[in-house]
């Protein structure tokens, strides 16, 4: 008897919630693969900027999702954090990182869960095998940077210095994820020229090279083939960064696999069927191409 196929529904519906969320490749992604594994899969896009709405329409907006019998829902930029006071139980791992980006519905509970560590990490793993993680320097302290730092520290980092513009938004980074990682050091750092120099890799989690976004994060002079460096933005996939970093000699990581993997977690929450991740990596591939 194929038991996944007794409980899991054989129509499934779910959504995206974000602002400027118009190009993204979630959807076809969750589809695809959901019509490989039997499903009629409908997954809507709910672009706040669309609808001329803000975060604080995000509880409406939940509601409605689940009163529609959705099987949950994928949760993005402005509104990772403001979720976490809408669901009724977090996975361990969204209660350390106080960000959530997908709420699957069961029964009349609401459970958060935090998929975007786990798909950095294992892209990371995948992408960057055997690099160094004594010493490690990130940009960006938001919700993107805290689920980052957290899969640097799972990782084995011995130590990561946060740069951000917002030095509220480190500290607050630094005092969230500390007491989660005793192993690891994590300070809030001031000069970025140094901190690189004595560094191992550099992440990237800014907005900084998206499409709408455009440019360096830093001072192109920065960069050494010392480093490794692990970009978040995917879209595009050649960010100015990336470009620059390969230009530079440094081992790469693009945004592409951080995308693929936290979908790979969210259909399995989802569905309770655990996806082939190489074919949602094809998937993803032949979307942006």
């Amino acid at each position: 008897m194929n038991t996944q196929a007794a409980i899991v529904p054989r129509q499934l519906h779910v959504g995206l919630i974000g602002a400027g969320i118009g190009r993204s490749l979630t959807p076809a992604m969750h589809m695809r693969e959901g019509e490989h594994c039997g499903l009629s899969y409908r997954y809507d896009l709910i672009d706040l900027e669309v609808r001329g709405l803000s975060a604080l329409d995000l509880p409406a907006l939940v509601d409605e999702a689940e009163t529609r019998g959705f099987a949950g829902l994928n949760i993005t930029h402005p509104c990772k954090q403001a979720a976490v006071a809408l669901v009724d139980e977090l996975s361990p791992d969204a209660q350390t990182l106080r960000s959530i980006n997908t709420i699957v519905f069961q029964g009349k509970r609401r459970i958060g869960h935090n998929t975007d560590w786990w798909g950095f990490a294992e892209s990371f793993r995948r992408g960057l095998p055997a690099v160094s993680l004594d010493h490690v320097v990130q940009l960006g302290a938001g919700g993107a940077g805290v689920a980052v730092a957290h899969a640097v520290a799972e990782m084995g980092a011995q130590s990561i210095e946060i740069f951000d513009l917002d030095s509220t938004r480190a500290e607050a980074l630094v005092d969230q994820l500390q007491p989660a990682h005793g192993s690891c050091h994590f300070s809030i750092g001031h000069d970025l020229a140094a901190a690189l120099d004595a560094a191992d890799g550099l992440v990237h989690a800014t907005p900084t090279g998206m499409a709408a976004h455009p440019g360096l994060p830093l001072d192109a002079q920065l960069l050494s083939d010392r480093l490794w460096v692990a970009e978040i933005v995917y879209f595009p996939i050649e960010t100015e960064l990336v470009k620059l970093a390969k230009a530079r000699g440094c081992r790469v990581l693009d945004g592409g696999g951080m995308a693929v993997f936290q979908a790979v977690k969210a259909f399995e929450l989802f569905t309770g069927i655990r996806p082939t991740a190489e074919r949602m990596m094809q998937h993803f591939n032949s979307l942006r191409s």
